[in-house]
């Protein structure tokens, strides 16, 4: 067998990044988790010195910390001052509270290796793992993750793009978010349409009980019941959302169904997926990677806990998503726009 050692290289290459990448998860979660970040955002231009007495961490650890994070690029160092400091990109994307919070996403990826020998087993063994089975920094990590793509995009476009809703909403209108975790996008509708009934449905009680505490914080008129998919109580919804969690169900065909059944006669099913071509060629890039490598430890192990077994994983594409809905008798099905990262589809009895 020949070797080319350019292409050696450069695959060692993406090796490094991605090992680098690993560990960088880890060191992303300490910042979060200890204020790094916020504390270098309150002393910036900052030595080590000033981050780790304002976090009140271990002074050489935060050197550390700080030397990693720039050396990837998260945070700014200057040579000749040699003091730290953040971007106002970084800043909205690592440190503000109203921001992206990307540091949060890397706990999901260490939330999912705690249970790595149990879901390599079920891959081995062709079965299941449940969502419920995950560490609890999982579901914490998706609402954190998810929850500032909504708050940028679901009332300012993915309403306003569906065909009646924003105004059926606004007068006041009967809503249900079903699979909704932590409640991000529910509580995000109860706040922006308060005329409206919004009821969160997971079948999760830990992320129920979480849901229910964050509205009280937030001061936000919501319900959140426990409840399946498949047999969410209530009917004449003129709204049901599903938000990134169609495709982790094991009969997600079976859930559609019960939720064109559950809608009144013009309601409307609002589904949001991951975004992803129909072809496996079509999503040959970071994002792609991103879903599909992440839906192997998470979406499909889900899914294939019960009957039929989809497995639709993140990266079902609109045309298999549109199949699904057909299927469930939804004769009017249309894409309402998109993100770079993700898919909305309208769809209506």
């Amino acid at each position: 067998m020949h070797i080319d050692e350019t292409k050696l290289h450069d695959l060692l290459g993406s090796f490094v990044t991605d090992l680098g990448g690993s560990f960088h998860a880890i060191s992303a979660v300490v910042g979060d988790r200890l204020g790094l970040y916020a504390a270098l955002a309150d002393t910036m231009p900052a030595t080590a010195a000033d981050v780790a007495k304002r976090a009140k961490v271990g002074e050489r650890y935060a050197l550390e910390w700080l030397r990693g994070q720039a050396a990837g690029g998260y945070i700014t160092y200057d040579a000749v001052t040699e003091k730290f400091s953040l971007t106002p990109e970084q800043h909205f994307a690592l440190a503000d509270p109203g921001g992206m919070q990307i540091a949060s996403a890397f706990a999901l990826p260490i939330a999912v290796t705690k249970n790595i020998d149990t879901i390599a087993d079920a891959i081995a063994h062709d079965e299941g793992f449940g969502w419920h089975q995950h560490d609890a920094g999982l579901f914490e990590g998706t609402e954190r993750f998810f929850r500032p793509g909504y708050v940028l995009n679901l009332v300012s476009s993915w309403i306003p793009a569906l065909d009646g809703v924003d105004e059926k909403l606004r007068a006041g209108a009967k809503v249900a978010d079903v699979g909704c975790g932590h409640g991000a996008s529910t509580i995000l509708l109860g706040q922006s349409y308060p005329n409206s009934k919004v009821t969160g449905f997971d079948y999760h009680g830990p992320s129920v009980e979480r849901a229910r505490a964050l509205a009280a914080e937030a001061g936000v008129d919501v319900e959140f019941v426990l409840a399946a998919a498949a047999d969410f109580p209530g009917e004449n919804y003129d709204l049901v959302a599903i938000f990134d969690a169609l495709h982790d169900m094991p009969d997600p065909v079976g859930a559609a169904t019960h939720i064109r059944e559950s809608l009144a006669p013009d309601g409307t099913f609002l589904l949001v997926e991951p975004m992803a071509g129909d072809d496996l060629s079509d999503n040959q890039h970071p994002i792609g990677r991103l879903f599909y490598t992440a839906s192997t430890v998470i979406c499909v192990p889900h899914s294939l806990t019960a009957p039929p077994r989809a497995a639709l994983g993140a990266q079902a594409g609109e045309a298999r998503l549109t199949e699904v809905l057909h299927a469930a008798g939804f004769t009017r099905v249309r894409r309402a726009t998109e993100t770079p990262f993700n898919l909305i589809l309208e769809a209506r009895p």
